[in-house]
């Protein structure tokens, strides 16, 4: 547990202390607050379903500009041999790194918490939908973290990770366009990976089982496989 933390102070610090992690949280909050005024203002409509959904495709874009040097960063570095002989094992440095992440993130969202008091001081909004929203947002950045994880356990390049990354996420998440061009268990199958499918119950207010299901089991098999990855490079 002290490897884990110490790895996730060390972490975080090292994202406090980057450039592109002040860059991301401008993008996202800048376009975060002109979903939220266009969707309040222009479009009348007093709820986040759009702010949302917006930011599902925002993240697609930004997380792997952050999540790109988690691992090729210390493979390119030379440090990540350093790191493992230390007396830490590899699912400590995944875990480690990727709940600094997770807290960069989580802290970016906190500033959004803004939107709903000003929902409430303007109308009636349902807070059991403002809530699910949140929760199915969280789990959503969740599983784009694990998956940019697992792109950064894959190569010593930070460029390739952040665009293998946004490939893996934009199939996951365009998924269920492509299902209505197949038919039969394939389309159903290729409907069921799709992380949009399953995110957009969330905004609806629907937290359905099969969709946590779905999200937990994305955000665990990315971090076993990134462990396993690490390993084999240590190995060879």
């Amino acid at each position: 547990m002290n490897a884990i933390i110490s790895i996730f102070k060390k972490e975080l610090k090292s994202i406090f202390y980057s450039p592109i992690a002040y860059v991301i949280g401008a993008v996202i909050l800048g376009l975060a607050g002109y979903f939220f005024s266009v969707n309040l203002f222009v479009s009348r409509i007093a709820d986040l379903t759009g702010v949302f959904m917006n930011l599902g495709v925002v993240l697609i874009f930004t997380v792997p500009a952050l999540t790109m040097k988690l691992l090729a960063g210390e493979e390119q570095a030379g440090t990540m041999e350093f790191l493992l002989t230390s007396p830490i094992s590899v699912f400590q440095l995944i875990i480690g790194k990727y709940l600094a992440s997770l807290v960069f993130f989580l802290f970016i969202t906190a500033f959004t918490l803004i939107y709903p008091g000003i929902l409430f001081a303007l109308s009636a909004p349902d807070s059991g939908i403002i809530i699910v929203s949140y929760i199915g947002f969280l789990l959503l950045v969740a599983s784009y973290i694990s998956v940019g994880l697992l792109c950064s356990s894959l190569t010593t390049s930070q460029v390739v990770a952040s665009i293998s990354s946004f490939g893996v996420l934009l199939l996951l998440w365009v998924s269920s366009w492509l299902s209505s061009n197949t038919s039969g268990i394939l389309s159903s199958f290729i409907k069921t990976l799709s992380m949009s499918e399953h995110y957009m119950d969330f905004l609806r207010g629907i937290i359905d089982t099969s969709h946590l299901v779905y999200f937990v089991s994305i955000i665990l098999v990315s971090l076993t496989l990134s462990a396993i990855n690490i390993s084999r490079h240590t190995c060879s």
